[in-house]
């Protein structure tokens, strides 16, 4: 019998991920200027405010209030009206030196053998019902406020569009666990005052399934286009009027939507948040090791889906364990924790090899704290910064390098494929 299952995602101008992508700026200008901070930051926004807390050890000083302020504004929050915006709201920084325990219990081995930032354990996960290996719904939620985003900056088809959105989509799948068609689509949208409410909402749901969609429909594959049809239900701006939104209606935290981050509910997660963590701490660098791990092993069709647990303790380099689950769907003649020992044989999970391996000590952060840290495109991109005393550094970065297909032949051999 066929089933259901949603997912969901949040704009960038939800305030869960204004405080995000604050964090995640400190951690690339902290990285940009000293490859080797430690930073661990954390993010509250609210009417008019923005607090700042968390730890960092490094040897360059930030004007952090101008990079929160310029993150603020480049996501959109630019009017009064808004009641927060980037050139007005306070922002209070209670950031600190990192505790020399944490830091010594890191550090006390040199080179490969540095040891986890925290205990704790990781997954990553991957599918092969989308091109780029991810659950259909999270990603189709995402590219319905990529787009929604993209619109609103035009400022033309739908000039009333403010940064606070959310979107859903529930996908019906075979007994097969294959997606059939596409049941319900959610998007609440933030948006400019109207004189008449009625009114206002019946634009709102006309534009979005007329403009929106159309443009988010045109730019999927054609499998995917295949599971729209007339029998969806949409529910545009259920709740109603939605002029009131952001930090001024909702307090924005760090690390609040790590489902959206990662698989949306699909496969596991450890709990850890992404955001605000150099990648000494393994709850980042793990989770994006592990999914790397995942993807190139659908990508080499060693199985049709998969989750990957790895798990450290503090000041250890080498992981307490390793974990493969393929859900029945392995092509190949082995168990399961066959595989495990095989992938743990292939991939080195010390967490200074994974920063050397997938090059995170790079300030390639910010990008990821928005529409998902998993199933996005590796880029190269060249990226300037500037200190609090004015001096300018550029560097050349590779964006999401942990959704490279890089291991596809070594896996390959490995398994005999």
């Amino acid at each position: 019998m066929a089933y259901l299952f949603t997912s969901e995602s949040v704009s960038e101008g939800h305030p869960d991920k204004v405080a995000d992508q604050i964090s995640d700026a400190l951690i690339d200008n902290f990285l940009a200027f000293d490859p080797e901070s430690k930073v661990a930051c954390e993010t509250l926004v609210t009417t008019g405010q923005v607090i700042l807390a968390g730890e960092v050890k490094s040897d360059t000083y930030l004007d952090v209030q101008k990079i929160a302020r310029d993150v603020i504004n480049k996501i959109g929050y630019t009017k009064s009206e808004y009641m927060f915006d980037g050139n007005s709201c306070g922002v209070f920084s209670s950031i600190h030196e990192q505790s020399s325990d944490i830091n010594r219990g890191v550090n006390r081995a040199e080179g490969e053998e540095q040891g986890a930032g925290d205990q704790g354990m990781m997954f990553g996960y991957a599918t092969n019902e989308t091109e780029n290996y991810m659950p259909l719904a999270l990603d189709l939620s995402h590219r319905i406020l990529i787009e929604l985003a993209a619109i609103r900056r035009e400022n033309s088809e739908i000039p009333y569009l403010r940064p606070d959105a959310k979107s859903q989509v529930t996908v019906e799948y075979s007994d097969e666990n294959k997606p059939n068609r596409i049941d319900t689509i959610v998007i609440s949208t933030q948006h400019d005052d109207f004189d008449e409410d009625e009114t206002m909402l019946a634009k709102i749901k006309s534009d979005l399934l007329t403009i929106l969609m159309p443009r988010v429909i045109a730019k999927l594959s054609q499998n995917i286009q295949k599971l729209f049809n007339d029998d969806i239900t949409y529910h545009i701006n259920p709740a109603g009027k939605f002029v009131i939104g952001g930090p001024h209606a909702d307090t924005g935290l760090t690390g609040r939507k790590i489902i959206v981050d990662t698989y949306g509910g699909k496969g596991a997660h450890g709990g850890g948040s992404f955001s605000g963590k150099d990648p000494s701490k393994v709850d980042r660098s793990a989770a994006y090791a592990a999914r790397h791990i995942a993807k190139n092993m659908v990508a080499a069709e060693v199985c049709e889906e998969i989750l990957v647990q790895v798990s450290y303790a503090i000041g250890v380099a080498k992981p307490t364990s390793i974990n493969v689950n393929t859900y029945g769907t392995s092509k190949v003649n082995k168990t399961d924790s066959e595989i495990s020992v095989i992938v743990d044989n292939i991939f080195d999970m010390r967490p200074a090899v994974i920063e050397k391996r997938l090059k995170l000590r790079n300030p390639i952060y910010l990008e990821t704290a928005s529409y998902g840290h998993m199933g996005r495109t590796p880029e190269v991109k060249t990226l300037t910064f500037i200190s609090a005393n004015g001096k300018e550094i550029t560097r050349e970065v590779e964006t999401f390098t942990w959704e490279k297909l890089d291991y596809v032949d070594t896996l390959k051999d490995a398994f005999g494929l």
